[in-house]
């Protein structure tokens, strides 16, 4: 496995950490409040960034959700890139592919996934679909959901369509996100036997990519602020506690790191990768954890502040640890998926 990126790639993560940089600011963010920041949207868009997915393949994707996580901007990237743009690539007839992928390029319009399939919704023999999905990331700035039935069967469902309502939800981390309610609501299906296992391994590994940078952004601001911050007449990372604990965390953010590149790479060569993403998932849930709250405790009396920029990495990694599932289970799912396919 070779995971040194290709000329198509870093042109796009520099390009990405440039816009992120200069644009996704702690003042911006604070303005932005929960809601997505509609210019840097537009000038990420406008690069041609989430069009360039296609070409730069999952682990291209995870390298811009990396320069995300860095600076926590607050943008639909990973939710359009793998619910819409990608999965109607992979999955979706020539007409769908025509039809969407124009628009999902240029970001006129942005998908949001109704996953993974927990019984909430069902779909009728006549391609309606019914039922609650309690939280969806971004639904506020979607036009479009896709929606994994109880079946595990796709739907594509339009948010402006009838039967279809949406309500704000609040969420730890501002991520746009709404409640889901589907009555009746046409749907348009996608893809057929597998298409929801890849598409969720495709989450996984994307929003494990999301967490690596939301925790080499913290650690950062932990090396910032220890190597800075005095006590006693000296720094605080000369503190042999204080290097050890940024020493663990920064070994946690690699781990994230690799495992979601490995379930990328592995994905990008249509090798097998339902494993190698879950195992990106459980370290990005376990470990992203153990970060984000060592770097807040790092930064002493300041880390409690909620209006100070290491609060924000605190939240996103307790957020996307939600998301992603807590570990024992995403452990056991892992086990069970070794043992059915050693018995193969």
């Amino acid at each position: 496995m070779d995971f040194t990126p290709t000329e198509e790639q870093t042109a796009a993560q520099e390009l990405a950490a440039r816009i992120f940089g200069d644009l996704s600011t702690h003042e911006r963010l604070a303005a932005a409040g929960t809601g997505t920041d509609a210019e840097l949207w537009k000038e990420l868009c406008a690069a041609g960034l989430p069009g360039a997915v296609e070409e730069i393949g999952l682990l291209g994707l995870v390298l811009l959700l990396e320069e995300q996580g860095r600076t926590t901007a607050q943008v639909p990237l990973a939710s359009s890139c793998v619910y819409g743009l990608l999965a109607v690539a992979g999955h979706g007839t020539d007409e769908q592919r025509e039809r969407l992928l124009p628009r999902f390029r240029d970001g006129a319009a942005v998908a949001a996934g109704a996953f993974p399939a927990a019984g909430g919704v069902r779909a009728g023999s006549d391609g309606e679909l019914s039922g609650t999905v309690p939280l969806v990331p971004w639904l506020r700035e979607a036009t479009h959901v896709l929606v994994a039935a109880a079946d595990r069967s796709l739907w594509v469902v339009r948010t402006a369509d009838a039967g279809v309502l949406t309500e704000p939800v609040e969420t730890t981390a501002p991520w746009s996100a709404g409640r889901l309610v589907l009555d009746g609501a046409p749907g348009e299906p996608l893809g057929g036997a597998g298409a929801y296992e890849e598409v969720l391994a495709t989450a996984r590994t994307a929003f494990a990519g999301l967490q690596a940078g939301v925790c080499a952004g913290a650690v950062a601001r932990a090396v910032e602020h220890t190597g800075t911050r005095e006590q006693f007449g000296r720094p605080l990372s000369t503190n042999q506690g204080v290097l050890l604990r940024a020493a663990d965390a920064h070994m946690d953010t690699e781990a994230i790191r690799v495992t979601a590149y490995e379930a990328a790479w592995r994905h990008d060569r249509s090798l097998p990768c339902a494993a190698q993403a879950l195992a990106a998932a459980w370290w990005a849930s376990e470990g992203g954890k153990r970060v984000v709250h060592a770097v807040q405790h790092l930064h002493g009396g300041t880390g409690a502040d909620l209006d100070h920029p290491v609060h924000r990495h605190f939240l996103w990694g307790r957020q996307l640890d939600a998301y992603l599932g807590c570990g024992s289970e995403v452990l056991q799912e892992l086990g069970g998926l070794l043992v059915e396919e050693g018995s193969q």
